[in-house]
């Protein structure tokens, strides 16, 4: 599982220097949880997430079907609108590459692969749609030639990583490192999030260089653990 921290557009822009902080689910990650109480367990997550002041929550569970993603999305937006105070920013619930989950239950965005449907056709469709100026679509990226490319179709913001090294990510091979996070930092416009083995430990030496969005990652949060991280990292901004 997953956390970051980001500004939202417009409101995407960094003026306030304060992070936004993301979490990324994924449910078989949960430790000591069955498959058939996994989704149960995650739903458990996203709440503490947004009551502990996440700003944006991205419904990553690649193998759910469209019925289930459309249930977990539904019931993530209502959890998240819940848990916020009334004269709070609601925390964003975005969608991992499933534009039509994001579009037909009002989700804040879509997050596409780069095996996904290509920025600008999920642009056109979402403005098809008429759907909001708010609704942001963002890439992962790997490379910086793709950050530029997806920069340059229209993305509001990019992933990159990973950063440092760790399981959840040795199938795009070596961490990609500082120099090249900060050569995408320098290339594109638009709020680049750090991914990839970025703990506590070692997010501040993401943060030396401009970008627009930070990443902090722990892949195995409680409710406690939750609240603690995202207590550490605010106050500091």
């Amino acid at each position: 599982m997953v956390r970051v921290r980001v500004l939202i557009m417009s409101r995407l822009s960094n003026s306030s220097g304060v992070p936004t902080l993301c979490y990324v689910t994924d449910r078989s990650s949960l430790p000591g949880v069955q498959t058939a109480g996994a989704t149960a367990a995650l739903r458990c997550r996203v709440a503490a997430a947004a009551a502990a002041g996440v700003d944006w929550i991205q419904i990553r569970e690649k193998n759910l079907s469209g019925g289930d993603c459309v249930l977990l999305t539904r019931e993530a937006l209502q959890l998240a609108a819940s848990a916020t105070a009334s004269d709070a920013t609601p925390t964003r619930i975005l969608v991992n590459d499933r534009l039509d989950v994001a579009l037909s239950e009002g989700a804040g965005g879509v997050h596409l692969g780069e095996k996904s449907l290509p920025i600008q056709e999920a642009k056109r469709l979402v403005d098809a749609r008429g759907h909001q100026k708010d609704f942001l679509i963002g890439a992962s990226c790997h490379f910086l030639r793709s950050a530029e490319s997806a920069a340059n179709g229209g993305a509001d913001y990019l992933f990159f990583g990973p950063v440092f090294a760790t399981p959840s990510k040795a199938a795009y091979g070596p961490p990609q490192g500082l120099d090249r996070l900060r050569e995408v930092c320098r290339a594109v416009s638009i709020p680049v999030v750090a991914i990839g083995g970025v703990t506590l430990e070692n997010a501040a030496s993401c943060w030396k260089f401009p970008l627009s969005s930070r990443y902090c990652a722990n892949w195995r949060l409680d409710q406690r653990s939750i609240n603690r991280r995202s207590s550490r990292i605010c106050p500091a901004w």
